[in-house]
């Protein structure tokens, strides 16, 4: 199967603290992957690496193929990226933001159809300041596939949604992966992990203490269910424990 995202050997600190350290990541086209681990693991910094925003220490990175340092402006029109946290001016609405951001790039997708797909279509004329909490997290997903991309980054991309519209959304990625999009994502919802990846990278303090598939990770540890593993993994069972 043909190689997305090769990283090798990542690592990246600020000042005399080792953010990420040597991580190692393969994801083949039309796979989920998830990078996991607590806050301050080193997630961001990773995905900041693999995307060219930040610039690791050693190591080396690949997207489609390119270099995202060096192939910045081709890789932009093949990546979408949503962020947990974004901020628009005040007073844009729905459709004013994707058309914007339909205007970035040569090729696109119908954002009408997006907004359709991910229930938001009767929120055209609205502000995106008055959105809910969900509604904004969904809509930041349709612009990030609103360029049409081979790969998407999504942090956290159901925070902030009900059950239902949570399992909407796994639907619509479902169906997007079935059609040979490849996903990297962060979540802290471990059912959604299990619902949605193929393989997982769980760091720890920037290191990598497990990586395989969810049926591994749970055979490797004590438990029967992933969550009670993932705490195993990152120990924030005892943290929770000891702050009781």
């Amino acid at each position: 199967m043909e190689t997305t995202i090769k990283v090798n050997q990542l690592s990246k600190s600020y000042a005399t603290v080792k953010a990420v350290n040597n991580v190692d990541i393969s994801v083949c086209r039309g796979e989920v992957f998830g990078l996991l681990g607590a806050n301050g693991a080193g997630k961001s910094t990773t995905i900041e690496c693999i995307l060219g925003t930040k610039k690791q220490d050693s190591g080396t990175v690949s997207i489609l193929g390119m270099n995202p340092q060096n192939d910045r402006k081709k890789l932009f029109e093949r990546v979408g990226v949503q962020f947990q946290e974004a901020n628009y001016q005040d007073k844009i609405t729905v459709a004013q933001l994707c058309e914007v951001t339909k205007s970035l790039y040569k090729t696109s997708l119908d954002y009408q159809d997006l907004l359709k797909q991910f229930g938001l279509s009767d929120k055209l004329k609205s502000q995106v300041s008055e959105l809910s909490g969900g509604q904004k997290q969904r809509l930041f997903i349709v612009l990030a596939l609103i360029p049409d991309p081979e790969v998407v980054f999504l942090d956290e991309l159901t925070t902030g949604l009900d059950a239902k519209a949570r399992r909407e959304v796994w639907k619509c990625l479902s169906d997007l992966k079935a059609k040979g999009l490849t996903i990297l994502l962060t979540s802290h919802f471990m059912d959604e992990v299990e619902a949605l990846c193929d393989k997982i990278n769980i760091l720890k303090n920037g290191k990598s203490i497990f990586y395989g598939t969810v049926q591994e990770a749970i055979a490797a540890s004590p438990y029967e269910k992933f969550e009670d593993a993932y705490l195993w993994y990152t120990d924030e069972e005892e943290k929770e424990n000891e702050s009781i």
